[in-house]
């Protein structure tokens, strides 16, 4: 993965962070409702979308993909400190980066958000997010978190 494409995956997935927060949706939610091409889109569009607020390209996503309020709220009762949308968007492009395969990145993007693993990291209640990038593909390749 080149750097600008390495760029390209932590912005779309912070975006995809930050519009799940916004809607109180799981990830896999929003990641389905834009759909592989959507993905590819953003992710062709990173470049100049990035000089736009993630509020203007959050709410323009919003519209376009008709993507409902939802009732996954994982900020309002958490006790602790809550990882910004950049630092849980840099966490999934890491996951993308070491579990997909050449060319299929989108497609892993995809299966990464709607598995257990995103509804897992979403929990700010735990400290998952902090763990070793390595624990995470392991429990991901796994199917569960590991002990």
């Amino acid at each position: 993965m080149t750097e600008k494409e390495r760029n390209d995956y932590f912005y779309v997935c912070s975006l995809i962070e930050y519009i799940a927060r916004e809607t109180k949706n799981k990830r896999g939610v929003i990641a389905s409702a834009l759909g592989l091409d959507g993905l590819e889109k953003q992710l062709h569009d990173a470049e100049v979308n990035h000089c736009l607020s993630f509020e203007q390209v959050s709410d323009e996503l919003i519209e376009q993909y008709q993507i409902p309020i939802g009732n996954f709220d994982t900020i309002s009762d958490c006790k602790y400190t809550i990882p910004s949308f950049l630092d849980i968007g840099k966490l999934y492009s890491i996951l993308i980066e070491d579990c997909a395969t050449p060319g299929n990145e989108v497609s892993e993007m995809m299966n990464i958000f709607c598995s257990f693993i995103s509804d897992e990291i979403s929990n700010f209640n735990t400290d998952l997010y902090y763990q070793n990038p390595s624990y995470l593909e392991c429990s991901y390749k796994e199917g569960r978190l590991l002990d």
